[in-house]
């Protein structure tokens, strides 16, 4: 399927009537879900306004895994675009539509978004299970210990010391405090990557899917392509084929496609979730009945 012949309004409709029916909804969400909220990582304008310093070194966009940066700049970069992904203050209104669409349903979230807007947007924060961790943390690099520290004085810290025009954070860089050595934001990029403070939920949602036998699981995917299909996109179609009333949804601008052993029970949305949580959520006033058509 492909949007030129996609009918929105159609399959707004039926994703209102699955939510209906649904006794459980699993809401599972990848990068493309925060993208469509406005934090698009491959974004240049946003990228060259935030990172100025970085842009005139030839850089694009926040994809920098792997690139060779010295430390004072990765603490630079690490600093806004924490800040401004992070802890950017205020509600997000596609997060806050997504809430509202499952109001008072049974629900979890899975996401391997590190942002926490989940959280910051009306879902439970007992119920959302983020395998790839958390902006919000940082631990050691070693790692020396399974703790792992708040984010947010080390961030205010940086800014403090941070130069827009060099990308540079001045000063003594951030250091373990339990060994002194190095440290790193507490996110799934390597072995070293300390998960603990993510498996209790992923436990207490294990337990919630061990319950759904005989009940209407209805799980709504956002965004979820490619880049890491092993943590959202696969596990939510094997999911859909081991519990018999389960239904799928995905909505993914490029990759809206589901397996062929699922028809029936899976919709297929080639649109980015703003535009379908618009059709799904925001009021569209009657038509003026002294207007002529």
């Amino acid at each position: 399927m492909n949007e030129s012949t996609f009918d929105l309004a159609t399959a707004a409709g039926t994703i209102r009537t699955w939510v209906g029916e649904a006794d459980r909804v699993l809401i599972t969400a990848g990068a493309g879900l925060s993208a469509a909220a406005g934090y698009d990582y491959g974004d240049e304008d946003r990228f060259r306004e935030l990172f100025p310093a970085l842009h005139h070194l030839g850089l694009r966009s926040r994809y920098l895994v792997g690139v060779p940066l010295p430390p004072e700049l990765w603490w630079g970069y690490w600093a806004v675009h924490i800040d401004d992904i992070r802890f950017s203050p205020g509600p997000n209104p596609l997060y806050q539509r997504l809430s509202s669409l499952v109001d008072g349903k049974d629900r979890w979230v899975m996401t391997s978004n590190v942002d926490a807007l989940f959280a910051r947007n009306g879902f439970d924060t007992d119920r959302i299970f983020t395998p790839q961790g958390d902006y919000g943390r940082y631990q050691c690099a070693t790692p020396c210990t399974t703790a792992t520290w708040d984010t947010h004085p080390l961030v205010a810290q940086l800014l403090a010391a941070y130069d827009p025009t060099t990308g540079a954070v001045t000063g003594p860089l951030p250091s373990c405090p339990n060994c002194g050595g190095e440290v790193e934001i507490n996110v799934r990029i390597g072995p070293e990557f300390v998960d603990d403070p993510y498996l209790p939920a992923g436990r207490r949602l294990q337990d919630w899917l061990g319950s759904t036998a005989g009940t209407r699981l209805l799980i709504l995917e956002f965004g979820a392509g490619f880049n890491t299909p092993g943590v959202i996109r696969w596990p939510g179609e094997d999911l859909t084929r081991q519990i018999p009333h389960a239904r799928l949804v995905r909505v993914n601008p490029t990759h809206p496609e589901t397996p062929a052993d699922l028809a029936g029970r899976t919709l297929s949305v080639p649109v980015g979730a703003d535009r379908l949580l618009d059709a799904l959520t925001v009021p569209h006033p009657a038509p003026d009945p002294t207007v002529a058509s």
